[in-house]
């Protein structure tokens, strides 16, 4: 008789791996640098008037697990050929930490663009 292994467990985790699964949280908030009301989707984690956020999220998007709450300021932003989406690039005003997030519903084009363009 041989013997046979059994498939790996596609859903245990080998120690240290980091799960990078997208939390989903419905949170209406205001806009640590303008002031907009924001009324949160799910999938809102930036003001959609000046793109600034909050530094909320430390891994995993929607994961809440930042303690640093700084602002979190756009540097850049960059088109996906794959769906012309763009995707933005912040960096924390307190802390410095990076973080790259997709363009959200009712962005503001303009500021988007001119990300695009420095």
């Amino acid at each position: 008789m041989k013997n046979f292994k059994s498939p790996p467990n596609p859903s245990s985790k080998k120690r240290g791996e980091i799960k990078k699964n997208f939390m989903r949280i419905k949170e209406n908030f205001v806009c640590g640098n303008c002031g907009f009301e924001v009324v949160g989707d799910g999938y809102t984690d930036h003001c959609p008037k000046c793109l600034w956020g909050k530094h909320v999220d430390e891994e995993i998007p929607g994961d809440r697990a930042s303690d640093c709450r700084g602002l979190m300021e756009p540097m850049a932003a960059k088109l996906q050929s794959a769906n012309f989406k763009y995707k933005i690039e912040y960096k924390c005003t307190k802390c410095r930490h990076r973080f790259n997030v997709r363009e959200g519903e009712g962005d503001d084009r303009e500021i988007l663009f001119k990300l695009a363009a420095e």
